[in-house]
């Protein structure tokens, strides 16, 4: 069995083949079953011709006979009438006759004595009915016997003034041999000449439909092998159908096409690429000005020259300067060499330590970093790991309106067995959630500036070291983005 087989998955040439095939299984079909029909019902009228003939014959002869005859036309004397003359009519027609009496009792048969029943059965009332009621005074009753189609007609004896005086019945049995014969013969010859002609259609359905489907497959061929990103050729051909021309010249058209479009997308591919790799480029080196620029601010505001940890926190300061300048150079230089953003420089370093050290360039109040150790120690590059909780702890400060009474936004840490998880969760508008789909898509944004690359560069970080980012968030009640790295042992 072929399950879930179409026809729709035939190839062209093998669908006109076997279609052909059909046309010639289908009419011999046809032919040989009205033959049988036309020689059976010609059987059937020859024998109802035939019964009709024997009929008439005979009683004429019956009709002679009671001419002839010495004894008086009553129905009680049709036995005598007829008790020799009905042996020699059965002989000169070839036919079984039997005499009944008006009611139906046999009165006489050209059987032999010895074949006739003791009690022989009489005709039944409803054929005498139909006989007496009918217009010819005529019935002919059919049944099948053992197999074989059996007549018996009933008809009126008259006398010379048409006064009833028996009903003559001729059983008549079909013999269908001659026709059988015939029948089988004219089968055997339509076989023979039909497989002759299954043959040759078989020639002439693959001949034709290759021809047919030739042109088909060269372009067929053409279009499997056209590619956007190659020289494509065009259909030197000249087929014999004007179809088959338009298509082929449709076809080299659309090369034309295809050329100048990869032209002009080869050519847009190479702007867009420049125009994407500015924008990033200045994200990046944004992300580093805005602490910088937070950091100095925050110096300046809390400068005090008698301060005694000052020179402390001036190493502190300047510690946070040097790791976003840092953080700029390998922008640059990634820029320079036609390279992705800062390649991984892995290091052995303490996780805890570096996200409290970026958190020390935001000073609002609200944002509080918890740390469930205090010491998670892996391997991994220092300059995006900072990238990473710069990026989100900036995001969740921009997503709380300046009105906002009360600002809440909490960064956590903490080792969950060979990861380590990273919360960053604010009480700020939150996200749409028909927006759920594209906030890590480049260029997304739901803020009034920026460019929308940051979540997306982060997320790819983040993905390079096998880690997931996920984030849960309900409009106007915040949102808690959570990073999942996993803990690179030395």
């Amino acid at each position: 069995m072929f399950n879930g087989f179409k026809i729709s998955m035939l190839s062209l040439q093998i669908r006109i083949f076997l279609s052909m095939i059909l046309l010639i299984i289908v009419a011999s079909i046809l032919l040989a079953s009205i033959s049988i029909f036309q020689f059976k019902n010609e059987a059937k009228e020859y024998h109802q011709e035939r019964l009709d003939r024997k009929e008439d014959a005979i009683k004429e002869n019956i009709n002679y006979v009671l001419s002839n005859t010495t004894y008086p036309l009553t129905p009680n004397n049709l036995s005598l009438i007829f008790k020799d003359k009905i042996h020699e009519l059965s002989d000169i027609h070839n036919l079984e006759i039997n005499i009944y009496s008006l009611e139906g009792k046999l009165l006489k048969s050209s059987k032999s004595k010895f074949s006739i029943d003791p009690v022989a059965p009489p005709i039944p009332k409803y054929i005498i009915k139909l006989v007496q009621s009918s217009i010819e005074k005529r019935y002919v009753d059919i049944k099948t016997i053992n197999g074989k189609k059996n007549r018996s007609s009933y008809s009126l004896i008259k006398d010379d003034k048409f006064k009833p005086l028996g009903i003559l019945n001729l059983p008549y049995v079909e013999d269908d041999s001659y026709y059988q014969t015939e029948l089988q013969n004219f089968l055997i010859r339509l076989a023979q000449v039909y497989t002759f002609m299954l043959l040759v259609a078989f020639a002439v359905a693959y001949i034709l439909s290759s021809y047919i489907t030739k042109s088909l497959k060269t372009i067929s061929d053409k279009l499997s092998e056209t590619s956007l990103n190659q020289k494509n050729e065009k259909i030197v051909l000249e087929a014999n159908s004007k179809e088959i021309n338009l298509l082929i010249k449709a076809y080299n058209a659309m090369v034309d096409e295809l050329e100048e479009s990869a032209l002009k997308l080869a050519q847009n591919e190479r702007e867009e690429a420049w125009q994407e790799m500015a924008k990033q480029v200045a994200h990046e080196i944004k992300n580093p000005l805005t602490p910088m620029r937070l950091t100095v601010q925050s110096f300046q505001r809390k400068f005090d020259a008698n301060d005694p940890n000052l020179k402390q926190k001036i190493n502190d300061y300047s510690e946070t300067l040097i790791q976003q300048i840092d953080t700029m150079s390998s922008v640059a230089s990634a820029f320079s060499n036609f390279a992705s953003m800062p390649a991984q420089q892995n290091e052995t370093l303490n996780v805890v330590a570096v996200v409290e050290l970026t958190m020390d360039i935001f000073n609002e109040e609200y944002i509080l970093f918890v740390a469930e150790e205090k010491e998670i120690i892996s391997k991994i590059d220092r300059t995006q790991l900072i990238r990473i909780i710069t990026n989100l702890v900036k995001n969740a400060i921009q997503s709380i309106p300046e009105k906002q009474e009360i600002k809440s936004i909490f960064v956590t840490i903490k080792k969950d067995n060979n990861n380590v998880l990273i919360t960053v969760s604010d009480n700020g508008i939150g996200i749409a959630s028909e927006d759920f789909n594209r906030i890590f898509e480049p260029k997304f944004t739901t803020k009034s500036s920026g460019m929308g690359l940051g979540l997306g560069i982060i997320k790819n970080i983040i993905e390079n070291y096998k880690g997931t980012i996920t984030f849960e968030s309900h409009k106007g009640n915040g949102t808690i983005f959570t990073v999942s790295l996993p803990i690179i042992n030395q």
